[in-house]
């Protein structure tokens, strides 16, 4: 008689893009949350259209762990946070889990989401960072980065921002949900609201590989957060407009004033000249910021997948 396998209750999603050379100390920092989990993981690598052998290395060293586990392989490179969502979609816990592939979220930040989610009415866990032993530069940027991301675009996004998160079934079926294209999953997150705690760690220091994380990246995100989840693009235009009518109302009655006391005898070519070339560049702004939220009403319009999975390779 066949022994019936005990349902799964940790789910742990690690997307993979150019991570060859962390798999192999990723996968026994995972071993030892196995461990202390009694077992009781499965873990989904999502190979994002990685182009090095990430997705030769743990097709090979997966098999001979004890912990449960699948490759999804995607056709393309669709992005981390639509491979998350890849993850979450195929994963069958309970609960589950999600850090990065590069090494420094600690092992103890991810047992303590597991544990807070199955001992604590809590739907949803954040990783928030307490510190993070960056380089100073790059300290200096994020802090940046998240204090605008907290001010102008949703509020409550905890001071520092956050990468990793964790939460229980209910909470990842309403998240996908959520088809929504040129969007940002961490606003999502934030947005969908639930019973939500954060949890403080240390961002530990990037060993092996270089960051993917560039700033073209961050610029997308930050300009999808804002225009999926923010009208601070349309306050800012309009405070703009206001300005400039009052400005130009105001130069236009001294210019008024100025030519029937015979101040001004010669029209100038200088004044016209900024005038139309501020009132261009304000209407070529206003186009371009209506076209950034028509695009992305036309991308959704399409119902394309967020991701497509080329193969699944299952162990264990």
């Amino acid at each position: 008689m066949a022994l019936k396998m005990s349902p799964i209750i940790n789910s742990l999603i690690i997307p993979v893009y150019n991570n060859e050379e962390t798999l192999n100390i990723l996968v026994e920092k995972i071993t030892d949350i196995s461990n202390q989990l009694s077992e009781n993981l499965e873990v989904i690598f999502t190979i994002d259209g990685s182009p090095d052998r990430s997705y030769e290395i743990l097709k090979k060293i997966l098999p001979k762990k004890k912990f449960s586990s699948k490759i999804v392989l995607l056709s393309k490179n669709f992005g981390s946070f639509n491979a998350i969502r890849a993850g979450l979609e195929v994963a069958n816990g309970k609960y589950f889990a999600v850090m990065a592939a590069d090494l420094q979220e600690p092992s103890d930040l991810i047992l303590n989401f597991f544990r807070t989610l199955e001992n604590e009415p809590i739907d949803v866990v954040i990783g928030v960072r307490d510190g993070r032993e960056d380089p100073f530069f790059s300290k200096i940027f994020s802090n940046l980065y998240w204090f605008f991301y907290k001010k102008f675009i949703i509020k409550g996004t905890p001071t520092g921002g956050f990468d990793v998160f964790g939460c229980n079934r209910l909470f990842r079926s309403n998240l996908l949900k959520l088809k929504e294209t040129n969007s940002s999953l961490l606003s999502q997150i934030l947005w969908i609201g639930f019973r939500r705690k954060e949890i403080l760690y240390k961002r530990l220091e990037r060993k092996l590989g270089t960051s993917q994380w560039t700033f073209n990246k961050k610029f997308t995100h930050m300009m999808n957060s804002i225009f999926s989840f923010s009208n601070f693009p349309i306050k800012l235009l309009m405070t703009l407009g206001t300005f400039g009518i009052f400005f130009f109302s105001i130069s236009g009655l001294i210019t008024i004033i100025a030519k029937f006391m015979g101040l001004i005898n010669i029209q100038g070519y200088t004044s016209l000249f900024l005038l139309i070339g501020f009132i261009g560049a304000l209407n070529i702004f206003s186009v371009g910021l209506i076209g950034s939220y028509v695009w992305r009403i036309y991308e959704n319009s399409k119902a394309r997948p967020l991701s497509i999975i080329l193969k699944i390779d299952e162990f264990n």
